[in-house]
């Protein structure tokens, strides 16, 4: 096995790893948010609301696992359905004020176990890890894969 291919094995050994500390770890932080919940309401407040079929799209997720998702969160009060001002026949999702505080509350405990974990890291580290992750996302289609 070449060097390259050592280092990619090593990637998705520890990115499997990151997956599933990320998942355990969303449970601990709120036992009601699923990491995909989390993300979900994540990409509502950045985007401003949006539609089922955009989350779908942009998770490249099957459009019935976010409908799932969806009526869970909408359960849960976090997340609530309005009409588009544009085009009354489609229905917008936004969060509540309890999913703003929800997503708040989880957003600050995430950020304090990063801090915590890369406390030690120099700054140059965290910079080119930064560049690297942001490299990776932003990579050509999605294989399925991870």
């Amino acid at each position: 096995m070449s060097s390259a291919e050592s280092a990619v094995e090593t990637i998705q050994r520890e990115m499997t790893i990151f997956a599933r500390r990320a998942r355990a770890s969303a449970g601990r932080m709120h036992p009601e948010l699923s990491l995909v919940s989390y993300t979900l309401l994540g990409h509502l407040e950045e985007q401003g609301g949006c539609r089922a079929t955009d989350l779908a799209a942009h998770y490249a997720l099957d459009k019935s696992t976010v409908s799932r998702q969806v009526a869970a969160l909408e359960r849960a009060g976090l997340i609530e359905r309005r009409l588009d001002p544009e085009d009354h026949r489609v229905q917008v999702l936004h969060l509540t004020e309890a999913g703003e505080e929800i997503l708040a509350q989880v957003t600050r405990s995430r950020r304090a176990a990063f801090h915590e974990r890369l406390a030690d890291w120099p700054q140059e580290d965290l910079v080119r890890f930064a560049a690297y992750l942001e490299r990776y996302n932003a990579g050509r289609g999605d294989s399925g894969a991870e």
